[in-house]
């Protein structure tokens, strides 16, 4: 069975011009998951999908190059001609309070259903099982694995080094990787943030069959990030662009 994901932006921050933030469209079975809909990505959403077709929504952290777009999406489906129903949205407990505080609670109230993620305790989304683990950063951060159609779809969000990613990304289909950085990662950032040399460490000590690097500086080149990745990683190995679309 088919698991499709398609990159809506994977710039770190902020959005270049032109691109989006983080931002990746999970499908199977006709059920849409939409993860982390960062800066800039509803509308590149909106290109092939609907609002009201969204499934379910899953948020890695609070930064709002993770989660800035929810309240839109929200607005597209509370505000439209024939509103669906409340749309599940799983996060750490915490990290929406900022964004849906940006509208009047009862404008948006029946519009979405809210999941706080318990680390560590599987759930079930339409199709797939969601597995989660708190992975490091300035703000808490849930590494997502879902697993669907025989297919298992890893995603670290923003975090630093850390034994569990191993685990999170162990013979993952697909790895979505934070890199910010192509080798180093900046001392005060060290323990928060991760480079292309740190993911492809992971990717090839996880077994994972294709890497996805994501979150990179805004307009920075990509050779080196790849060429730091591909010193520990030689499987099937890219850079996370609005439009790239991987069928697994």
């Amino acid at each position: 069975m088919t698991v499709k994901v398609t990159v809506l932006g994977g710039c770190g921050a902020w959005p270049a011009a032109g691109q989006a933030c983080s931002g990746y469209l999970v499908e199977c079975e006709g059920f849409r998951v939409l993860v982390d809909p960062g800066y800039a990505t509803l509308p590149r959403l909106l290109r092939s999908t609907a609002a009201e077709e969204i499934d379910a929504v899953l948020v890695t952290h609070g930064h709002p190059d993770h989660c800035a777009d929810l309240n839109p999406l929200l607005r597209a489906r509370a505000l439209g001609d024939s509103p669906p129903s409340a749309l599940p949205v799983h996060a750490p407990p915490g990290a929406l309070t900022a964004v849906l505080a940006l509208d009047k609670p009862r404008m948006l109230a029946s519009s979405f259903e809210l999941h706080e993620l318990e680390f560590g305790r599987p759930y079930e989304v339409g199709p797939f099982r969601l597995d989660t683990w708190s992975l490091p950063h300035h703000v808490p951060n849930a590494g997502l694995r879902l697993t669907g159609g025989g297919r298992v779809v890893a995603y670290t969000g923003d975090t630093g080094p850390a034994p569990q990613l191993v685990d999170l990304a162990r013979d993952a289909d697909l790895l979505l990787a934070e890199a910010t950085y192509p080798e180093r990662v900046p001392d005060e950032d060290a323990p928060y943030l991760s480079s292309a040399l740190d993911a492809g460490r992971t990717a090839a000590q996880a077994g994972a069959g294709r890497l996805l690097l994501t979150h990179l500086w805004p307009d920075t080149p990509h050779e080196p990030a790849l060429a730091a990745a591909a010193k520990s990683y030689t499987g099937d190995l890219a850079v996370a662009m609005g439009g790239l679309s991987v069928q697994l």
